[in-house]
């Protein structure tokens, strides 16, 4: 893919399950200048163009005669907000907004988890790997009822955040509902490294020697395009990949454009579609890095960018996927820089697989459905894992045969008969 060609997305990303453009907004000169900027942007960037159906004229001067204060205008501007019942479209205060630049850079602190909301329940989108949410045994999917013995019955993503996270050696107590357990963990924080790629070899099981294995964690950090680079130039000997995407709840939208393009031909990659209808659409390059077969392994815990990759890889026939149903967050957000450092985080698009489909509070279906049960994750067994292997291996018996008979590989269908057959 060309540089001309991916200049307007550089600056996009998921961020926790959240895709972000940072976009240069005007200074206001008074806190009620600060509200009415936020009423602009909503107005003209909003995807939904009936914001909710609802008249938004109505907030544009509903609390002048209120705000004084910066405070003031960011309490009427979360007002203002909520009435869009859209999650992802939240105001960063200064802290909130430094600390998403921070959590790009590489470096949080906290215990490493990522959260949203799903049916109005605060959920753990997915713990990052080797941080100490990742430790304690919490998992994607599981209900967050209280932190720190605070129900969090309507609670904000904003305001969930603002209380699991904290400085260095602090604790944090998590009182999580998974299936029909409820369960409490008492965390303590710290500094969250974020490495976006690993191919070290998973300890449940052990993998042949022929198959190489690339552990994604996320796409958040501007170095995993190129982690993952390094990384498929590193199991260039081996016969086939495993990309493992569990629990990886997304980053940088360029990340996963690029990262798309590492393992495509040819093909689309993602469609954007914003409030007017008008649809946008990435292809591949053709500067692929490898063509060895591929199988990936996604979750519910797999969400956003970790969605548009595994997608563009199903659609286009290249990878097999196996586990189970991913998170389903296909929105864009775009966020808008504000006065004092503040911020705003706006749904001004959603996204579509090559095949277009819209996977927002859907997900994307594997191609072989697997769960890990409660019980194979206390004896330390990977279903999942275990099944990638065995499909990995049928791909590349497949894919020898065709070399032996002189016909090149082809990434468009895959024998997934023989494949869930063997």
């Amino acid at each position: 893919m060309s540089i001309k060609k991916l200049t307007k997305f550089a600056l996009v990303s998921f961020l926790a399950s959240f895709m972000l453009l940072f976009a240069q907004a005007t200074l206001a000169g008074n806190p009620r200048d600060t509200y009415d900027q936020v009423w602009k942007l909503i107005n003209s960037k909003y995807v939904d163009v009936n914001q909710n159906g609802q008249n938004w004229h109505q907030w544009r001067h509903k609390y002048d005669s209120v705000i004084r204060t910066k405070e003031d205008a960011y309490v009427a501007i979360e007002t203002m907000l909520s009435s869009l019942n859209d999650p992802y479209t939240r105001f960063l205060d200064p802290d909130d907004f430094a600390e998403e630049k921070r959590s790009i850079s590489g470096t949080l602190y906290g215990i490493g988890i990522q959260i949203g909301l799903k049916d109005d329940k605060l959920m753990v989108i997915a713990p990052i790997e080797d941080t100490p949410a990742a430790r304690a045994g919490l998992q994607a999917n599981d209900v967050i009822l209280e932190i720190n013995g605070e129900s969090t019955k309507g609670i904000s993503i904003k305001k969930a955040a603002d209380q699991i996270r904290g400085p260095k050696g602090t604790k944090v107590k998590l009182l999580v509902k998974r299936e029909d357990e409820e369960i409490t963990f008492n965390i303590t924080r710290d500094k969250i490294d974020i490495k976006a790629v690993s191919t070290k070899k998973p300890k449940n099981i052990k993998l042949d020697r022929n198959v190489g294995y690339i552990r994604l964690n996320s796409f958040l950090s501007h170095s995993a395009s190129e982690e993952m680079q390094d990384a498929i130039a590193e199991l260039g000997n081996k016969e086939g990949l495993i990309l493992d995407l569990r629990s990886n709840p997304g980053g940088l939208l360029t990340n996963a454009i690029y990262i798309s393009d590492m393992f495509l031909e040819s093909g689309y990659i993602v469609s954007t579609v914003d409030r007017d209808g008008y649809k946008e659409t990435q292809r591949a390059s053709g500067s692929v890095l490898t063509q060895k077969p591929l199988v990936v392994l996604i979750d519910e815990g797999s969400a956003s960018a970790s969605e548009i990759l595994s997608g563009a890889l199903k659609d286009n026939g290249r990878a097999v996927l196996v586990g189970t149903k991913s998170f389903g967050k296909g929105l864009v957000q775009e966020i808008n820089r504000l006065p004092d450092g503040a911020g705003i985080n706006i749904t001004t698009q959603k996204y579509l697989t090559p095949n277009g489909i819209d996977i927002n509070k859907v997900g994307i279906v594997p191609d072989i459905e697997i769960k890990n049960t409660k019980e194979d994750i206390e004896n330390k067994k990977d279903k999942q894992l275990e099944k990638a292997q065995q499909v990995l291996k049928n791909l590349i018996a497949y894919n020898d045969k065709k070399e032996k008979n002189n016909i090149k590989y082809i990434n468009t269908q895959l024998p997934l008969r023989i494949i869930i057959e063997n």
